[in-house]
């Protein structure tokens, strides 16, 4: 589908009192697009307010996601999944609470250990410093007017504390650095302190206890070995909390987000005293099938269909702020529905306008099976996708995983029945192949190829991409005037339904008329001054001629907007169109490398080590040097498909800047859905 999906706005109306029904109905239709109430939007009306449910919601989801963090558990963790009846049952009898404390204690005493032994660790790097030194902990302290300075010095402190009365004791400098222990009368602490900083003296506490630190040191490390021993258990208990509890706390975080999703939904719809008001945006071709199903499900509901939004920008523009815009909802097929995600790198695609994804569903797996256009790099494309396609879940890897599916697919059907190539050789011998270059039918002697491939190639054997040059550039051009054509095309459809045709060939016409008369003048001058012989001026002169009267007509309707650029812009019609050119480059760049890669290890296998070991080296430097082509060719054929797309096609008509459609929804991961219920928890 070209066009985002046609949108209806209708307007829900209730009681109060059936707000929770109203909010359920809304979730099981999965087709409403809520528009936000804005404050004084509606005379007599205010923001609603959040379900009485939703504060003790909000609590549980708090405790449920503090739990998942302390447990490890993530997105990437696999736990069965649970109904929704029974984890709303265990949430409702207070097992959210329940796993807490569990949980909790478990965490409080891993943490106190965590502690103890940071407390530890501090104490013993205390003691290997005290234990230096030739004295034992209780003669640190105890005394009426000496204090005991003791710490790590930069260098020895004698002369620094020359002038102060002390006594001082030193370990074996260590990396520069000494333990120290200085006694000194408490009325020369500060001096003390002063000399010492002199020297990078650095203080540390003093430990309490008796005897030798060497003694208390091996006590510490005992204390240590026991604290880390039982921070194992603990460890090992969390591992059992985890398996235990994996199922539930997934279940319970789904479950509760939904409930807490549900809760605060007033707080985005209209409510007066006893009325609630909620304005939406519905698929045109579900309308009637909402309303039918949003007034069964709740009694005293009144659904009102507003408008049918039309594609006019003068109906938005006429519209209140808050109804200017109708979402977007993108209606694609399976396939195309992957490159959605190419069309989104830009933005989404306004209500009124062209989704592109369709253009670049044909067009970039197009352009990247010509630029590789070689069978043996195809078939890993085409696994390599299916497989992504297959288990990848994350959109980047999908749209990789498309991008090397569907491309690979082309780049088989370039490679075999275009350029008859494979793994940068010919698979049929041909009048052009080059003296250093070895086709598959002469190196494997299959005589009887020709036979099979006879009919299915052009010129035979095949277009050589490094021998018919000119046919693909010629080619690359060609297409380039297509693509560009369509997106001069599509930007004339979207101002057509905007504005009108009128208004469209005003201000896109011209530009359509001047890239038609330039591509029609640059013809008919190529094919004079390439092809003399065969063309002479009377001949083109058709082509030159209606070429210039376009290029005039262009400059005539652009020039009152446009001023000067309507000149300047028709030298870039060519260099848009000569950027198409890569798509021959690429495969030329490409056929170059393998012809290359294929003369060293072919040579190696044939003249080099001789025997097997030539052999066994040589294949192995063929799978190598193919496989670093084929990986250039990811890289070189993605990335120039992907600019031709977003930059010469959707340049031309695309602006983006919708908004996406985004129906209220339950999806369900962890819990399974079993039957209709409204009782929260």
């Amino acid at each position: 589908m070209l066009l985002p999906e046609s949108m209806s706005r209708i307007v829900i109306v209730g009681a109060n009192s059936h707000i929770d029904e109203a909010i359920e109905a809304l979730y099981s239709v999965n087709a409403v697009h809520l528009i936000d109430h804005t404050v004084d939007a509606d005379e007599g009306f205010n923001i609603g307010n959040s379900r009485p449910y939703a504060p003790k919601v909000a609590e549980r989801l708090l405790k449920v996601r503090a739990m998942e963090k302390e447990l490890g558990i993530d997105k990437k963790t696999k736990a069965l999944p649970i109904t929704d009846v029974e984890i709303k049952s265990q949430i409702s009898s207070d097992s959210v609470e329940a796993v807490d404390a569990e949980v909790r204690s478990v965490i409080d005493r891993r943490n106190d250990l965590n502690q103890r032994i940071t407390d530890l660790n501090a104490t013993k790097r205390n003691l290997e410093i005290l234990s230096e030194l030739p004295i034992d902990l209780e003669l640190y302290s105890g005394y009426a007017t000496i204090d005991a300075l003791v710490g790590m010095a930069g260098e020895d402190p004698t002369s620094a504390l020359s002038g102060i009365e002390c006594e001082i004791f030193q370990g074996v400098a260590k990396k520069g650095d000494r333990p120290v222990a200085v006694f000194v009368r408490k009325s020369d602490r500060d001096k003390a302190v002063e000399a010492l900083s002199s020297v990078g003296f650095n203080e540390i506490a003093l430990p309490t206890g008796t005897g030798s630190a060497s003694a208390a040191l091996a006590a510490v490390d005992r204390d240590i070995s026991t604290a880390e021993s039982g921070l194992e258990v603990v460890q090992k208990e969390l591992e059992m909390l985890l398996e235990k509890h994996k199922s539930f706390l997934k279940a319970a975080d789904e479950e509760l987000s939904i409930q807490l999703e549900k809760g605060e939904l007033p707080l985005r719809v209209a409510s007066s005293e006893f009325t609630f008001v909620i304005d939406a945006w519905v698929p045109a071709s579900k309308v009637e099938a909402v309303k039918s199903d949003l007034e069964s499900m709740v009694d005293g509901i009144y659904v009102e269909v507003q408008e049918t939004r039309g594609r006019k920008m003068a109906e938005q523009e006429e519209a209140e702020p808050r109804f200017k815009v109708p979402p977007s909802n993108l209606k694609n097929g399976q396939v195309v529905k992957e490159f959605e995600y190419v069309t989104k790198l830009v933005a989404t695609p306004k209500y009124q306008e062209i989704d592109p994804s369709i253009l670049i569903a044909i067009f970039f797996p197009l352009f990247f099976g010509l630029m590789v256009g070689d069978v043996g790099y195809a078939i890993p494309f085409i696994i390599l996708g299916a497989y992504g396609l297959k288990v990848a879940k994350n959109k980047d890897w999908r749209a990789i995983a498309t991008v090397l599916f569907f491309g690979g697919i082309w780049a088989f059907v370039f490679g075999f029945f275009f350029f008859g190539e494979c793994l940068g050789m010919h698979f049929v011998e041909s009048a052009h192949t080059l003296d250093v270059e070895s086709t598959w039918q002469g190196l494997l002697g299959l005589d009887g190829l020709p036979e099979i491939f006879n009919g299915l190639l052009p010129h035979e054997t095949g277009v050589g991409k490094l021998h018919d040059v000119g046919l693909l550039l010629k080619m690359s051009v060609y297409i380039g005037i297509v693509h560009l054509l369509i997106g001069y095309g599509c930007a004339l459809y979207n101002l057509t339904i905007q504005h009108g045709f009128a208004h469209a060939f005003k201000e896109k016409g011209g530009w359509l008329l001047g890239f038609i008369g330039i591509v029609l003048l640059c013809f008919g001058l190529a094919m004079f001054l390439i092809y003399p012989d065969d063309y002479s001026f009377s001949d083109v002169l058709p082509f030159v001629g209606i070429g210039l009267v376009l290029i005039v007509v262009e400059i005539v309707m652009n020039i009152k907007h446009e001023g000067i650029q309507a000149i300047l812009e028709l030298p870039g019609f060519i260099g848009n169109i000569l950027s198409y050119t890569r798509l021959a480059a690429i495969g030329m760049s490409k056929a170059g490398m393998a012809l290359a890669f294929n003369y060293i290890a072919i040579n190696m296998i044939a003249m080099g080590l001789g025997g097997v070991a030539g052999i066994i080296v040589g294949g192995l430097l063929f799978a190598f040097l193919h496989l670093m082509v084929w990986t250039l060719a990811i890289l070189s054929a993605g990335l120039h498909g992907m600019r031709l797309q977003l930059v010469e096609l959707m340049n031309k008509f695309y602006e983006g800047g919708g908004i996406e459609f985004k129906p209220l929804r339950i999806k369900r991961k962890q819990t399974i859905y079993t039957e209709k219920s409204t009782k929260e928890v």
